[in-house]
């Protein structure tokens, strides 16, 4: 058997086990920013598709958001990790997430051959928030209290690959919220009962060393992450997005996957290859 063969013969049961099932990824950091990662991220996106994989695709858009501030005179501000979000960079944000980067993934999709349409958290009341509390203040910052996956469903049962911007609808006050992507792909993705959560990130996945990629841990159980964590093993940054993992686990997503997107076509490898290339959390 040649290696290309024996290449799409591994891939048979993994489409098999995903076909008709939802597969949420969130796409940010270098895999969205670098034109090649881009695209082979794009590809791997409408592949999946093809083979009967019904794929969401929540997006952020940090360093765009960062840009046009910066164009406008206006310094970005973080409190704990996200981004203070005042009256005038909410409206850099929505513009920003719901119009140029939205839009122009749906436009790469499409002119790749795949069919996507784009949404946002203000779309069909898809994202309902409140507004951040605790003790400090991060602007129109929301957290998200109810998920509505019609539109997203609709665009899937015809045919469509759902682009999701991260702006949430408030109900305690009339205004748009700030939500952190992975956040609001954990929610999507508990709401739509999907079979896998995906987050891309700039880092291998979970790591025994943090200098030492060949130390990756490729599957954890839910139970096993707080030894992790007294052990430093998820620690600083990584801690949200493992909270992100636990959570859409706790609310019956099967398994969730935190992936290097800066490997190219890394979404396939870890979807349809045996090992797999990030670190997979299950239940138990």
């Amino acid at each position: 058997m040649t290696s290309r063969a024996a290449v799409l013969a591994e891939a048979l049961p993994y489409i098999q086990k995903y076909s008709h099932k939802t597969v949420v990824v969130k796409y940010g950091g270098a895999a969205m920013e670098k034109a090649g990662l881009r695209e082979a991220v794009i590809d791997d996106v409408i592949l999946l598709a093809l083979v009967g994989i019904r794929i969401v695709l929540v997006h952020g858009g940090g360093p765009e958001i960062n840009a046009l501030l910066g164009r406008l005179g206006k310094e970005p501000r973080f409190v704990d990790g996200l981004r203070y979000t005042d009256g005038e960079t909410m409206e850099v944000v929505q513009m920003t997430l719901c119009g140029t980067v939205n839009k122009n993934l749906v436009s790469s999709v499409i002119r790749r051959g795949g069919h996507a349409v784009g949404l946002s958290g203000l779309d069909g009341g898809l994202f309902l928030a409140e507004r951040r509390r605790g003790d400090a203040d991060y602007g129109l910052v929301g957290d998200i209290r109810k998920t509505d996956p019609k539109p997203v469903r609709m665009a899937l049962e015809n045919g469509y690959i759902p682009i999701v911007s991260t702006v949430a609808q408030g109900i305690d006050a009339d205004t748009a919220y700030n939500i952190n992507a992975d956040t609001a792909a954990a929610e999507l993705s508990a709401a739509l009962g999907a079979e896998k959560l995906i987050l891309l990130t700039d880092v291998p996945g979970l790591l025994r060393d943090k200098d030492d990629p060949s130390t990756l841990i490729h599957e954890v159980k839910l139970s096993e992450i707080p030894a992790l964590a007294r052990d430093g093993v998820v620690s600083k940054g990584m801690l949200p997005k493992v909270d992100c993992c636990l959570n859409a686990l706790r609310c019956g997503v099967k398994s969730a996957t935190i992936l290097d997107g800066r490997t190219p076509h890394s979404l396939l490898m870890e979807m349809l290859t045996d090992e797999g290339v990030g670190t997979q959390i299950i239940g138990g």
